[in-house]
C-alpha cells in the first residue's frame, strides 16, 4: 500500500536492466542510481529474482529501476530466473540491454523481443574502464551495425556514462506516458464528482485502496470539488447537494446498488472501469463482456488477479464474480484463479479471462497480458466490466475517453 506521499510504483516508468550473466547489470545499477540497490560479486548468477528499486531520477522522474537475473542462467534454478527476467521485460517501458562481448547473439534477441513488443531499447557498453581503445571501438562498431543504434559507454567502477544513460533514456520515454487521465475528459474543473467507497475488509482501517486514492487526486489536480460517502450514506449525501453530482464514480460491488438510487442527470461508473481505460484495452473488455453472454455451465473462466493477498471473506474475484456467473450459468461452471504474475503463456483452455482492476501493475505489464489473450483468440474483459454486464446496466456506465 503505497502513501499519500509516494508516487505509486505502478505509475512510474519502468526501466528493466538486462544482459547475460556476471556482464556487469547489478553494478551498472548500483552505480546509475548511486544506491546499493543490488548484491554484486564474482560469482555467476548472484541475482536470483529481479530486484525492483523505486527511486526519483532526474530527468526522468519517478522510475522503478529493475535489475534481472542473466537471461543465459544455466543453472539448476536457471529457468525459474530466465521467467522472472522474461515478467521484467513485460512490465519494462524501456529495456537497457548490456553488452559486454562480441558474442552478441543473445543481447540481439533480446532487442528485438523489445522492438516487436514498440519497448524502446537502449544498447549500452559495459566495463569501460577494463577495455583497451581499440576492443572498445571494435565492441561500440558491432553494437551500431547490429541494432542499428550506437551504445552509450559507461563504467561502473568510475561512473563514466552515468549522465549520458540518463540523457539518453530521457528521449526514449514514450510521449503519452504519463498523458493518460483516469477521468479522461468526463470532468473538468468545479465539477462536483461523488464517490461511493464502501469500506470493507478489502480496505483496512485507516487506509483507501490504491484505485481511489489516485482518483481522487487526479480530482483535486483538475479542482473538481469532490464528496466521498459509503454506500450507506449515498442517499444523504445526495439530499445534501444543492445540484445533482455531474459524475459518480462507485465501487464496482456497489453497482446495482447505486444505479437504482442515482440522480437521472448524473453519470455513473467505478473505479475498476475507469482502470480498465487507463491500464488496460477498454474497447477489448468491452468486447470482452459480450462473450460473458455464450458461457455455459461446461465453460472454463480464468480470473487473473494482480494482487497476492489471502483470499478474505467476499472477496470479489475470488467469491462474488464467481458466484454470480455461476448463478446465471450454471453450478457446473469451472472458474480458475491466477494471483500476481502468474498469469498462463497459454491460454487456449479458457472460454474467457477476467482481468482485476489492475491498479499495482503498470499499464506495459498489464497491456501485455491483453496482448496475449488476443494472439491466442481468447475473449478477455474485466471485474467492473463484468459486473456492470452480469447487472444489467453495462450500457448505461459511461468511460473516458
Amino acid at each position: 500500500m503505497s502513501s499519500l506521499n509516494e508516487t505509486p510504483g505502478s505509475v512510474r516508468l519502468h526501466i528493466g536492466v538486462f544482459g547475460k550473466t556476471n556482464s556487469g547489470k547489478s553494478s551498472f545499477v548500483n552505480a546509475f542510481t548511486g544506491q546499493q540497490v543490488s548484491i554484486t560479486a564474482d560469482v555467476a548468477g548472484t541475482t536470483t529474482d529481479a530486484v525492483s528499486k523505486p527511486m526519483e531520477i532526474q530527468p526522468l522522474g519517478a522510475c522503478v529501476i529493475i535489475d534481472t537475473a542473466g537471461f543465459d542462467d544455466e543453472s539448476a534454478l536457471g529457468k525459474s530466473r530466465v521467467e522472472k527476467t522474461r515478467i521484467a521485460a513485460e512490465k519494462s517501458d524501456i529495456g537497457v540491454i548490456l553488452f559486454d562481448s562480441m558474442d552478441m547473439e543473445a543481447e540481439l534477441d533480446w532487442v528485438r523481443y523489445f522492438r516487436e513488443k514498440k519497448t524502446p531499447v537502449l544498447p549500452v557498453v559495459t566495463k569501460s574502464d577494463i577495455r583497451d581503445e581499440g576492443a572498445l571501438r571494435q565492441l561500440c562498431d558491432a553494437v551500431n551495425k547490429r541494432t542499428g543504434v550506437f551504445p552509450v559507454v559507461v563504467s561502473a567502477a568510475t561512473g563514466e556514462g552515468m549522465e549520458a544513460v540518463r540523457e539518453a533514456l530521457a528521449r526514449l520515454v514514450p510521449e503519452d506516458f504519463d498523458a493518460r487521465l483516469i477521468t479522461g475528459s468526463l470532468v473538468g474543473a468545479d465539477d462536483v464528482v461523488m464517490l461511493v467507497m464502501p469500506q470493507d475488509i478489502q480496505a483496512p482501517k485507516g487506509r483507501l485502496i490504491l484505485p481511489q486514492v489516485q482518483t481522487i487526486r487526479e480530482l483535486l489536480d483538475k479542482k473538481c470539488i469532490v464528496i466521498s460517502v459509503t454506500a450507506d450514506k449515498m442517499e444523504e449525501g445526495l439530499r445534501r447537494l444543492a445540484s445533482p453530482p455531474k459524475l459518480i464514480i462507485t465501487d464496482s460491488q456497489a453497482f446495482g446498488f447505486v444505479y437504482e438510487r442515482k440522480p437521472r442527470e448524473s453519470m455513473l461508473t467505478s473505479f475498476s472501469v475507469l482502470f480498465a481505460a487507463y491500464k488496460g484495452d477498454l474497447p477489448y473488455y468491452m468486447e470482452g463482456a459480450g462473450a460473458i453472454d455464450t458461457l455455459t455451465e461446461h465453460s472454463k473462466v480464468l480470473i487473473a488477479e494482480c494482487c497476492t493477498h489471502a483470499p478474505l471473506s467476499e472477496d470479489i474475484g475470488r467469491v462474488k464474480i464467481p458466484r454470480m456467473l455461476k448463478k446465471r450459468f450454471g453450478q457446473g461452471l469451472t472458474v480458475e484463479h491466477k494471483s500476481g504474475t502468474d498469469f498462463p503463456a497459454d491460454l487456449s483452455a479458457y472460454d474467457l479471462v477476467i482481468q482485476c482492476g489492475a491498479c499495482m501493475f503498470n499499464r506495459k505489464y498489464v497491456l501485455s497480458r491483453v496482448e496475449r489473450a488476443k494472439a491466442q483468440g481468447v475473449p478477455m474483459t474485466n471485474y467492473g466490466v463484468t459486473i456492470a454486464h452480469l447487472t444489467g446496466i453495462l450500457d448505461k456506465v459511461v468511460t473516458p475517453v
